[in-house]
C-alpha cells in the first residue's frame, strides 16, 4: 500500500508541478543555443526563441537584445508612433516586423459551420477586415448539413467567400472538404464563434518563414481573463477588441442576457493561463503538443485527410506534422477571443471530449508512443498521457490513504487533506448548481412576468375595444334621440300652421299661397 501511495502521489505531483519545472529548466538550456544558431540571420527563430522570455516576464529591452535587429525594430515601432512610418518606407511593416506585403504567403481560411446563420455574417466581416492582402487570402465556409439559413446568410458576401455545402458528417469531414477547396499553401483553421484581432493573421503566419516550422497556434483569450494579466501596451488593444466582439455577440444572440458569470469562470481562466504557459515553454523547447482549434495554421503539404470520427482535429493534425519532423510553435501575438461557458455541465462535457480525443489519437497514431519516432516523446508522455493517468492515480491515492491512515500520522494527514479537497470541490459544485437554479428561476420569473404583462395588455385592449363599441352604440343612440326630439319640436311648431290652413279651407277664403 505504501508503494501504491507514493507512486500515485508522485504521478500527480509530476504531472502538475514537476513537469512545468522541468520545462522551465529545459527551456533555459535550449533557448540560448537556438539564439546562437539564428544570430545574424532572418528572424526565422526569433518568434519561438523569445517565447520563454515572454513567459518569464522579461522586459522589452531584454527582448530587443536577444531577438535581433528585426525584433528590436518591431518593439521600438510599438513604442514610437513615428517609427512605424519609417519602417514601412524601409520595406517592412512596423506593427509586427513582417516583410513586405508581397512576401506574405497566401492563406486559405477554413471555417466549418453547422446552423451558424446568426454568427457567420459578423464572423466573415471580421475575417474580411483583417490586416492582410485580399489577393493572398481565401475564405472557405463549409456548411456541415446545416438546416437553417447558413448558406443564405453568406450570399451577400458574393465571391469574397467560397461556400461548400456537404451532408452532415461531422467537423472532420467538413475540414477535409474545406482543405480540398483551398488554393493556397498555408491553411488557417477557425471557428464561427470566435473572432480574430486585426493583426492576428499576419502574426500567425510570421513564424512560417522558418522552413523547420510546420504549424503555428495562436493564443485564445477568454473573457474571464483579467486585463491586468495581459502585458504592457497590448492591454488596451486586446481589451478594446474583446469588448467590441462581446457587444457584437450580444446583438447576435439576444439570449446572452441570461448567461451571467458563474462559479467556474475564475477556475477556467486560471487553468487556461496555466495551460498556455506550458505551451509557451514547450514551444521554446521544440514543439507544442496540439493547437487551439479556434486559431491555428498548418502548411498544406503537411495536411492529411482526417478520419470521419476524429474528435480532436487540432491535436491530430499538428502531431502528424511533428511526426513528419516539423515544429509546431506557439505565437501569442496571434490572438482570438472567446467566451467562457457559464455552466459547469458544458465545461465538463468539453473536458470529457478532450480526454476521449486524447485516447482516440493513440489508436489513430500509435507512433506517438515510440520514443525514437516521436521527437516530443517526453513531453507527450508527461503532458498528454500523464493527464489520462491522473484520475486513476487520485483514486489509488485515496484508497491507499484510507488503508494507511491508522498506521502513521502522516497518512492520516494526507487522508484529511484529500477529504478537505473533495469536500471543497463538492461545495463548489453545489454553488454552481444553486447558481444555475437561480438563473433558471430568474428566467422563469422573467418569462412569467412577460406573460402576465402580455395578458394584462390583452385585457386592456379587450376593455378598450368593448368601451369603444359601447361608446359607438351610445353615440348612435344619442343621435337617434336627438333626431326624434328635433322631429317632435318641428311637429309642435308646424301644428298651429296646419290648423290655420284647415280653418281657411273650411271657410272658403283664399290663402296667401293661392294668391301668390
Amino acid at each position: 500500500m505504501r508503494l501504491l501511495f507514493w507512486v500515485s502521489a508522485l504521478t500527480v505531483l509530476y504531472v502538475y508541478v514537476g513537469y512545468p519545472l522541468l520545462l522551465v529548466v529545459w527551456a533555459s538550456i535550449v533557448e540560448p543555443r537556438r539564439r546562437e544558431r539564428s544570430a545574424g540571420g532572418p528572424r526565422e527563430e526569433s518568434e519561438s526563441s523569445s517565447a520563454s522570455e515572454r513567459a518569464s516576464g522579461s522586459t522589452d529591452s531584454a527582448r530587443c537584445a536577444s531577438a535581433g535587429l528585426a525584433e528590436a525594430r518591431r518593439i521600438m515601432s510599438e513604442r514610437r508612433p513615428g517609427a512605424a512610418r519609417a519602417l514601412k518606407e524601409d520595406g517592412r511593416d512596423g506593427r509586427d516586423g513582417l516583410e513586405r506585403r508581397d512576401d506574405l504567403p497566401g492563406v486559405s481560411i477554413v471555417v466549418a459551420a453547422r446552423n451558424e446563420a446568426r454568427r457567420l455574417p459578423s464572423r466573415i466581416e471580421n475575417l474580411l477586415s483583417l490586416d492582410y492582402p485580399a489577393s493572398r487570402r481565401q475564405i472557405i465556409v463549409v456548411s456541415d448539413g446545416s438546416t437553417d439559413d447558413t448558406i443564405d446568410s453568406l450570399v451577400r458576401f458574393g465571391e469574397a467567400v467560397d461556400v461548400v455545402e456537404i451532408p452532415a458528417g461531422g467537423k472532420a469531414m467538413a475540414l477535409n472538404a474545406g482543405v480540398a477547396r483551398a488554393v493556397h499553401d498555408v491553411l488557417v483553421f477557425a471557428d464561427a464563434r470566435q473572432t480574430f484581432a486585426d493583426d492576428a493573421l499576419r502574426a500567425l503566419v510570421a513564424p512560417l518563414t522558418d522552413p523547420t516550422i510546420g504549424g503555428v497556434t495562436g493564443e485564445l483569450v477568454l473573457d474571464c481573463e483579467s486585463a491586468a494579466d495581459r502585458r504592457g501596451h497590448l492591454d488596451r488593444r486586446v481589451a478594446a477588441i474583446a469588448n467590441r466582439w462581446m457587444e457584437a455577440d450580444r446583438r447576435v444572440v439576444p439570449e446572452r442576457r441570461y448567461l451571467v458569470a458563474s462559479t467556474i469562470a475564475e477556475g477556467v481562466g486560471l487553468y487556461w493561463k496555466y495551460e498556455k504557459q506550458l505551451r509557451r515553454l514547450e514551444s521554446a523547447i521544440g514543439s507544442t503538443l496540439g493547437t487551439t482549434g479556434a486559431i491555428y495554421a498548418l502548411r498544406r503539404s503537411l495536411w492529411s485527410p482526417l478520419p470521419a470520427d476524429t474528435i480532436l482535429d487540432d491535436v491530430l493534425s499538428p502531431m502528424r506534422a511533428v511526426l513528419a519532423g516539423r515544429r509546431v510553435v506557439f505565437e501569442e501575438r496571434a490572438k482570438a477571443f472567446d467566451r467562457t461557458s457559464s455552466a459547469s455541465q458544458a465545461e465538463s462535457r468539453r473536458k470529457i471530449r478532450t480526454l476521449a480525443g486524447n485516447v482516440q489519437i493513440l489508436g489513430l497514431e500509435p507512433r506517438l508512443l515510440v520514443p525514437f519516432v516521436n521527437p516530443v516523446w517526453i513531453q507527450y508522455y508527461s503532458h498528454k498521457l500523464g493527464r489520462l493517468a491522473v484520475p486513476y492515480a487520485l483514486l489509488t491515492l485515496l484508497t491507499a490513504s484510507i488503508a494507511l491512515a491508522g498506521q502513521q500520522w502522516f497518512y492520516a494527514i494526507a487522508l484529511a487533506g484529500q477529504c478537505a479537497f473533495y469536500l471543497l470541490a463538492g461545495y463548489g459544485a453545489y454553488l454552481e448548481w444553486r447558481s444555475a437554479c437561480g438563473r433558471l428561476s430568474s428566467r422563469a420569473c422573467d418569462r412569467e412576468g412577460e406573460l402576465a404583462t402580455a395578458a394584462a395588455c390583452g385585457r386592456e385592449l379587450a376593455t378598450a375595444a368593448a368601451c369603444g363599441r359601447l361608446s359607438s352604440r351610445a353615440c348612435d343612440r344619442e343621435g337617434e334621440l336627438a333626431t326624434a326630439a328635433d322631429a317632435r319640436v318641428r311637429t309642435s311648431a308646424l301644428r298651429p300652421v296646419a290648423e290655420n290652413l284647415g280653418a281657411l279651407r273650411g271657410s272658403g277664403r283664399p290663402t296667401d299661397a293661392a294668391n301668390a
